[in-house]
């Protein structure tokens, strides 16, 4: 296993406190923005802020960008047109907890995908790990009340938050057969393959409900998802994955309950309270022993 330098695991942070703030944001403004409309202008207006920065970068690495386009084709459906509007559209009918709790298992899909694709290695102790990171979020999730997860009601759209963590997770595993191209490049050719994917569905949406009205809260949440959870949060994730693989960047998914519960602290005034710090010790833990070297054993 090679050495990584202290800033690839920082990076790795960024990620979930954006999509934290996405989660919050998505069922806070389902009423206002249409689920489909929510995720193509999330993505068209990330991709009109990149391209006068990449759009030089993209044309040096079309021979390349055109040689790997079925994969490009498959991550940008994965990762860009799908998850975000199976998210988006699940908060109509779901709770956030629900999305939560749904989100927390992907760690464990992200190793499963990895070991049934590539033979990728796992040691118990690494298994041991991931469910300490998922039991952490999970706690943070319910409050550390257990009668909390009893009495859920599940609906449809945990369904399809289930579809759309499996499809992320499928993302985040097949980001190691992305084209040898410059990031930007692969931020623009995987955010305009998600544009062209959702504007068929897009269009059809625009007949079935009212026109999206551009009022100050819309127009900020849609810069917000534009900005952080899209270039940010995808630079950082793409980037964090390439450095250390799939599996041990998956677990840094779990702090996006811890991170969404801290910014209700912040934002929104609720308590810090005990099972806060139960969460995060067994999220750490997890992710400090998920990341300690394997033994190496003699052939």
């Amino acid at each position: 296993m090679k050495k990584n330098s202290p800033w690839v695991y920082l990076l790795l942070i960024l990620p979930p406190l954006f999509w934290a703030g996405n989660s919050v944001l998505a069922r806070g403004v389902a009423e206002l923005i249409p689920p489909v409309a929510m995720s193509f202008w999330r993505w068209l207006i990330a991709l009109v802020i990149l391209l006068p920065f990449t759009a030089r970068q993209t044309l040096k690495d079309w021979p390349q960008i055109r040689a790997g386009w079925k994969n490009i084709l498959l991550l940008g459906f994965f990762g860009i047109a799908s998850f975000n509007t199976l998210l988006y559209t699940a908060a109509h009918s779901t709770t956030a907890i629900n999305i939560a709790l749904t989100q927390s298992v992907m760690p464990a899909i992200i190793v499963l995908i990895s070991y049934l694709m590539f033979h990728d290695r796992i040691s118990r102790r690494q298994i041991f790990a991931i469910l300490l990171c998922v039991i952490g979020a999970g706690y943070i999730i319910i409050h550390g009340d257990i009668h909390r997860l009893l009495s859920l009601k599940f609906v449809i759209g945990d369904l399809l938050m289930l579809l759309a963590v499996c499809l992320y997770a499928l993302y985040s595993v097949l980001l190691r057969n992305r084209p040898a191209i410059h990031p930007l490049s692969f931020l623009t050719t995987t955010f305009a393959v998600g544009v062209v994917l959702l504007l068929p569905l897009y269009l059809w949406e625009q007949g079935k409900v009212p026109a999206l009205t551009l009022s100050q809260p819309v127009i900020l949440s849609l810069l917000y998802v534009a900005l952080c959870p899209s270039i940010l949060a995808y630079l950082c994730w793409n980037r964090g994955i390439h450095e250390i693989g799939a599996n041990r960047a998956g677990l840094y998914i779990n702090l996006i309950p811890l991170f969404a519960a801290l910014l209700a602290v912040i934002f929104l005034g609720e308590r810090f309270s005990a099972y806060h710090l139960v969460g995060i010790f067994l999220i750490f833990f997890g992710l400090l022993l998920f990341n300690l070297p394997l033994k190496r054993t003699r052939g």
